[in-house]
């Protein structure tokens, strides 16, 4: 159940209340992003406010404004006559989408190699390492929250604000698909092959090695999922 809380030390003008409804906010959105992500709420479902309300503790109002909110990122759909929808892509569609978002990868990483520091190449050094901890726990959500972090921080340290943006709201629309991606151990352990290539060549500053593991990591990835969407 998704719990609001209010602090005791509210003030007169509600300042405190503002921020528990942020808060609230923050989590409805993350948790019914999570159900899109590991398919509870699969594709095409319709997105039941009252239903969805009594099961995470909530009234209508928050919960209308987190559907709203993935609706912006591409998540949930909102059709006049059924209400919100979770957003079905097509094959072309995650096809077109991973092929831009893998181009847009291989110039992040040749960005990453020349212009990050050495203190951000330590904090990816760091999330890839606690990565393959969750790997090996098979901690499957965490993990892959992980992942996804790891590819947004080669991104942002190439230092391109415009990639990184579009980049970012691919990457949204993509997070139930990459989630399947990992599907089956096979096919896990192959993804973790590649993201070892990555670390190591982000370390060598490799920029052509990096992009070309990343863009093969891209290409695989379609392979990995065509066949469920």
């Amino acid at each position: 159940m998704v719990e609001t809380q209010v602090s005791e030390h509210g003030t007169a003008d509600g300042a405190t209340r503002r921020i528990s409804r942020q808060s609230l906010h923050d989590t409805l959105v993350g948790h019914l992003r999570d159900m899109i992500i590991e398919g509870q709420l699969p594709p095409g479902s319709r997105l039941h406010e009252g239903q969805l309300g009594e099961e995470l503790g909530v009234s209508r109002t928050p919960l209308r404004e987190a559907i709203k909110y993935l609706a912006s990122e591409g998540l949930v759909e909102l059709v006049q006559s059924r209400g919100a929808v979770v957003k079905r892509f097509d094959a072309k569609d995650v096809h077109d989408m991973l092929v831009v978002i893998g181009n847009l990868e291989e110039l992040a990483g040749r960005l990453c190699c020349r212009n990050a520091s050495d203190a951000q190449i330590a904090t990816i050094r760091a999330a890839h390492d606690e990565m393959m901890r969750l790997y090996a726990v098979r901690d499957r959500l965490a993990y892959y929250k992980l992942n996804q972090e790891i590819h947004s921080l080669i991104v942002r340290s190439g230092g391109n604000e415009a990639l990184a943006h579009v980049h970012a709201t691919l990457q949204m629309r993509l997070k139930r698909v990459r989630f399947i991606g990992h599907e089956g151990q096979e096919r896990w352990a192959a993804a973790i092959a590649e993201h070892e290539e990555m670390i190591a060549a982000l370390e060598r500053r490799d920029g052509d090695a990096l992009a070309e593991t990343l863009g093969r990591h891209l290409a695989n990835a379609w392979e990995r999922v065509k066949d469920a969407v």
